[in-house]
């Protein structure tokens, strides 16, 4: 593995960061920002920033992400194209092709591939929902990892083990209609600017998919709500617990009273205690690895 740059060291946390290509497109390179430990436990995670599905890159949860690596986590922190200028479901299989490659490079990475998970907030929350319940679907399996001449699930799965998704975005449709009634424009926007139509949100519903019997996967979940959120409803995160639990999956639901949305894109005492959490829960996932 070549790293295309050197990124820096934090001196507190000794976690080292450098850039590296994962995916080739037709519209250019895709890279992941790593943030490796001095101390390496043999497990990773792959991050997905949020931006309702339009903003932000790898370097936005780099408070989460050095928390996770100064625990002794990998953490692959991904770009991924966006809307206005990509639709549905190109994120998500960009997203796989991400976990494709951390799986294929586990040796050099020093990590164990059976300890892969996902991390993601808001949108971010709602793709890696998306991709752990359906990883090797054929949409999810249209982006080329580096160093292949074959796309997606040829190359190996990119299937997790658990999935911890922080105030996410999870039924797109709802979400669409609670930003027209509350008057956030810009929201509005970006629905429509990633997803095109009713039709496509409706598509990538993770309640629909879990409800419609649609998952080919249900790794283990966490699900965080900030009890501030003004992004994401209460309702719409309460109701994406029940669709899970209907199929019988296993979910972790902390709710947070008091806190903003993406709040941990921020260095606080909250996120520090998040940190904690995800850590907790991600130790339960991979205990006698």
């Amino acid at each position: 593995m070549v790293l295309r740059s050197c990124i820096g060291k934090n001196e507190m946390s000794e976690v080292e960061q450098a850039d590296v290509v994962y995916a080739c497109t037709d519209s250019g390179d895709l890279l992941m920002r790593l943030f490796r430990p001095s101390t390496a436990s043999g497990r990773g995670i792959i991050m997905v920033h949020g931006g309702a599905w339009t903003a932000n890159d790898r370097t936005t949860p780099w408070v989460m992400c050095e928390a996770l690596a100064a625990a002794g986590m990998l953490v692959a922190s991904l770009d991924f194209r966006c809307g206005p200028d990509f639709q549905h479901p190109t994120a998500s299989a960009d997203i796989a092709a991400g976990v494709r490659y951390v799986r294929m490079h586990a040796d050099e990475l020093q990590v164990d591939p059976n300890t892969l998970g996902l991390i993601g907030s808001s949108s971010g929350g709602h793709l890696v929902l998306l991709t752990a319940l359906k990883p090797d679907v054929p949409e999810h399996a249209t982006t080329r990892v580096v160093g292949t001449e074959i796309e997606g699930a040829g190359v190996c799965s990119a299937e997790v083990r658990y999935v911890v998704a922080l105030w996410p975005v999870s039924d797109p449709p709802v979400r669409y209609r609670y930003a027209q009634e509350i008057g956030r424009s810009e929201l509005v926007a970006a629905h429509d600017g990633y997803f095109g139509s009713l039709d496509q949100m409706q598509h990538a519903s993770i309640q629909r998919i879990l409800r419609c019997d649609e998952a080919t996967h249900l790794p283990p979940a966490m699900i965080v709500q900030p009890g501030e959120d003004a992004n994401v409803p209460e309702a719409m995160t309460l109701d994406l617990v029940t669709a899970y639990q209907e199929r019988n999956g296993l979910l972790e639901y902390r709710y947070l009273p008091g806190l903003p949305h993406a709040f941990a894109y921020q260095p606080s005492k909250a996120t520090d205690t998040l940190a904690v959490d995800v850590l907790s829960f991600i130790q339960q996932q991979v205990s006698g690895l």
